[in-house]
C-alpha cells in the first residue's frame, strides 16, 4: 500500500505547507497549522450554478423588488435587513450554549407555520433529541423535516427529495465529504461543504443557515474564507450566566451591519426584547453618585444605556485604569481632558468605568456621559435620575455634535426622562420642539455645571 502524502494547513487562513511550522507565513498566527492528508483527486463532476452559467449584459437583466421572508422574530428580521432573502447563505456563530440552535428551531417553527418546508440537518444531535427540545419550546409545525446526518452526499440527496424552502445545517464543522481524506472540521472539509451549500443556495434558490463553532478567541472556527463565501455572518453574543443575548451582524450583503437584536432566554426559548432601553435601565439605583445615562445608537435603533464610574483614592504609585464595555484608550483620553480642561486632580485615583448590561459602546456620543459619571463619583454628587447626556468630547474640552439627535431625544422622552444635555450645534439645529427640557452646551465645564 502506497504511503499517504500529508501536508500542513493553517486553520485561520488556509495556507498550505509541506512541513509543520510554529508560525503561519501568511497570517502570522501561532500554532494554527494542522496535518491533513494530501489528496489530488477531485469529484468527477462538480455541480455548477446553472442559472449563472451564461453571461448576460447588465442592461438586459431585469430586477424586481426582492420579497423577503419574515422569520416571525422581529429582532432577527431587523438584523437580517428586513427578513430572509431567497437563495442567501447565512452563517450563525456563537459560544457553546448561547442559543444558536434554539434560535434556528424557533425560526423553523415560524416559517413552517406559513406553509413553507424547512429541512433541519443536525450532525450533533439525533432527531429524538431535537424533538425533545422542540417539545419543550412548543414547536409543532408539520412542515419541519429533521435529519441526523453529517455526510454531504446524503444531505444533498435529501435536499433533492424534499426540495425545502429553508435549509439549516447544525453545524458546518461536523459535515464531511467522503472523497476528501481529512477529518470533519478541517480546512478542506469546511471549505468543500460550504462551497456545496453555496451552490445549492444560489442554484436552487434555497435559503441556507449554517451554524459555526467559535474558537477560544471568539472567532468562527475554520478557514477565514468561510466568512467570505457566505452572504451574511451573524454573531450571537452574551454571557451564559445571564438571560440576555445580543445578535449582531458583522457582514450582510442584503442589509446594514450596524443593527442588533436583543433576546431574553426563557424556559420556552428566546423571547424578543422590544424595549432594550427599559431593560438596560431596570436595575438602576437612585441616590448613588457615579451613574449617568447616555443615548447610544445601534444602527437605526436608539438605546438608553447606564454608564457607571468609580474613582477611589489609592496610595500606590501607579493608579489603576479599567474599562468594561467602552474603549480603554478612549476612557484614558477622557480622563486627561478632565484633569487638564476641568482641573480635577485624578492622578492619585483608581478609575473604573462599566457599561451596564454587557453593551459595548463604539460611538463617540458616549464621551460626555462617561466624563459626567467620573466627575460625579469624584465629587460624590448624584446626577439627577431624569437626565440623559449626549455628546462627543474633543481634546480641547469642547462638546461636538452627533448624528440622529432627534431619535435619541425622542427615545429619552418616551421613557419619562425630563432633561437632556446635548451639544450646542445640535441644539441650535433642532427642527421639532422636543418633549423634554434640552440644554445645549459648548464645553465640558459648562456641561458639568448643568449636570452636577
Amino acid at each position: 500500500m502506497a504511503k499517504l502524502k500529508t501536508k500542513y494547513v493553517c486553520m485561520e487562513c488556509g495556507c498550505e505547507s509541506p512541513k509543520w511550522m510554529g508560525k503561519c507565513p501568511e497570517c502570522n498566527q501561532w500554532n494554527t497549522l494542522v496535518e491533513e492528508v494530501d489528496t489530488k483527486t477531485a469529484p468527477a463532476s462538480a455541480p455548477s450554478l446553472s442559472n449563472l452559467s451564461k453571461p448576460e449584459r447588465m442592461q438586459d437583466i431585469s430586477i424586481e423588488e426582492e420579497m423577503r421572508l419574515s422569520t416571525g422574530l422581529g429582532e432577527l428580521d431587523r438584523v437580517l435587513g428586513g427578513g430572509i432573502v431567497k437563495g442567501s447563505l447565512i452563517l450563525v456563530g456563537g459560544d457553546p450554549g448561547i442559543g444558536k440552535s434554539t434560535l434556528l428551531l424557533q425560526l423553523s417553527d415560524n416559517i413552517g407555520k406559513k406553509g413553507l418546508k424547512v429541512l433541519y440537518v443536525s450532525g450533533e444531535e439525533s432527531v429524538k433529541q431535537i424533538k425533545i427540545r422542540a417539545h419543550r419550546m412548543s414547536t409543532d409545525s408539520a412542515n419541519i423535516y429533521l435529519q441526523s446526518e453529517n455526510n454531504m452526499d446524503y444531505i444533498q440527496k435529501t435536499i433533492e427529495d424534499i426540495n425545502p424552502d429553508v435549509l439549516i445545517i447544525d453545524s458546518i464543522q461536523t459535515v464531511y465529504n467522503s472523497s476528501i481524506l481529512s477529518a470533519p472540521g478541517s480546512v478542506s472539509q469546511v471549505r468543500d461543504a460550504t462551497g456545496n451549500l453555496m451552490r445549492i443556495a444560489k442554484g436552487q434558490g434555497i435559503a441556507v443557515f449554517i451554524v459555526g463553532h467559535v474558537t477560544k478567541a471568539g472567532s468562527i472556527a475554520g478557514p477565514r474564507v468561510l466568512e467570505h463565501m457566505v452572504d451574511t455572518v451573524l454573531y450571537f453574543e452574551g454571557d451564559s450566566h445571564m438571560s440576555y443575548r445580543i445578535l449582531r451582524a458583522v457582514k450582510n450583503r442584503f442589509g446594514s451591519t450596524n443593527e442588533i437584536g436583543i433576546f431574553e432566554m426563557a424556559d420556552r426559548g428566546l423571547a424578543e426584547v422590544l424595549n432594550p432601553s427599559q431593560m438596560l435601565l431596570s436595575g438602576r439605583m437612585k441616590g448613588v453618585s457615579g451613574s449617568s445615562v447616555i443615548a447610544s445608537l445601534e444602527g437605526t435603533r436608539p438605546m438608553l444605556v447606564e454608564v457607571q464610574a468609580l474613582l477611589s483614592y489609592t496610595s500606590f504609585g501607579v493608579p489603576r485604569r479599567t474599562a468594561t464595555g467602552a474603549d480603554y484608550n478612549r476612557v484614558v483620553l477622557l480622563m486627561a481632558v478632565l484633569e487638564k480642561r476641568v482641573g480635577l486632580q485624578l492622578q492619585n485615583y483608581d478609575s473604573y468605568v462599566n457599561v451596564v448590561g454587557g453593551i459595548k459602546l463604539n460611538e463617540p456620543s458616549s464621551d460626555l456621559g462617561i466624563i459626567a459619571a467620573r466627575a460625579s463619583s469624584y465629587r460624590d454628587k448624584e446626577i439627577d435620575g431624569g437626565t440623559v447626556i449626549i455628546g462627543e468630547v474633543g481634546l480641547a474640552g469642547e462638546v461636538r455634535a452627533v448624528n440622529f439627535i432627534e431619535k435619541r431625544i425622542n427615545e429619552a422622552a418616551k421613557l419619562g426622562f425630563t432633561k437632556c444635555v446635548i451639544p450646542y450645534n445640535n441644539y441650535k439645529n433642532l427642527k421639532d420642539d422636543p418633549k423634554i427640557k434640552v440644554y445645549g452646551v459648548k464645553s465640558v465645564e459648562e456641561a458639568l455645571n448643568i449636570i452636577i
